[in-house]
């Protein structure tokens, strides 16, 4: 990876309930101890949950980002194990749909701390609305959350196909979660493998799959990361490996920094 030009990576899902803030939270936490430096955002702007999933309660957050009362070194909050996250506001619901105002604002303000990280992992929201959008195609990935429910897949599909066909992404990784056993999560990424291929004419890419595990509640109600709780379970053991498969994936970070793929989803 070339330095100081972090990674950008949208965690998105078609639906929700699907476990996308439970990955999101917990992939930051193996990809930290792999000594990278990881900003975690929660852009879900209307309903706040990575501060729920760390326990903490940050003070500011980004709607003070987006009224100009505060910058977003003011709003970045450090957890004890070491992850910075930009916190969401939840129940303001004029931030469901970001302005042209407020994406410059994000933007402006992203370019002056893009250097301090490694990666930088976006937690959309659900659905194919604006804010989602916006966020996946500005990214250099977009990791798409997938269970075997057939409304999961299709809203998957239908994610994939907006952000194709109006954005012209092509760089998705799927990770199918809350499976039974290995081979109910590769029929779930072969369904959407396929409709994607016939109706898209676009490859996806299997990262990887995650078991049902009851203890997540346990850890989410605790409002402690679960791999924190449960660091040798196997569902720990699949994340760090969908995490080094994840960095194997080269991708063109190119020249400009975050600012740059921030501004190309602005202009599609």
């Amino acid at each position: 990876m070339k330095p100081n030009i972090p990674r950008i990576v949208a965690v998105s899902s078609g639906k929700g309930g699907v476990g996308k803030t439970n990955f999101v939270t917990n992939i930051a936490l193996v990809f930290r101890s792999m000594q990278k430096r990881v900003l975690l955002m929660d852009a879900d702007v209307g309903l706040s949950n990575i501060d729920i999933m760390f326990g903490i309660a940050p003070k500011y957050n980004i709607k003070h980002l987006l009224s100009g009362e505060k910058s977003m070194k003011d709003i970045i909050v450090k957890t004890p194990e070491g992850i910075d996250i930009i916190p969401a506001s939840s129940g303001i619901r004029e931030l469901t749909q970001l302005t042209y105002g407020h994406k410059m604002r994000i933007i402006e303000e992203l370019e002056n701390i893009d250097k301090d990280y490694d990666i930088f992992l976006i937690d959309t929201g659900a659905g194919i609305s604006d804010n989602v959008t916006f966020f996946c195609s500005a990214a250099h990935d977009t990791i798409v959350i997938v269970t075997a429910e057939p409304t999961s897949i299709a809203d998957a599909y239908a994610l994939i196909k907006v952000l194709y066909r109006e954005h012209g992404e092509m760089n998705f990784r799927i990770v199918v979660n809350n499976t039974k056993n290995h081979r109910e999560a590769k029929e779930t990424f072969r369904k959407l493998s396929m409709v994607t291929e016939r109706f898209l004419g676009i490859s996806i890419d299997w990262l990887g799959e995650l078991p049902y595990d009851e203890k997540i509640r346990e850890a989410v109600v605790a409002q402690k990361p679960y791999i924190t709780l449960y660091p040798t379970s196997d569902f720990s053991k699949k994340l760090t490996e969908i995490a080094k498969q994840f960095l194997k994936r080269e991708v063109d970070l190119l020249k400009g920094g975050m600012q740059f793929f921030l501004k190309k989803a602005l202009i599609k």
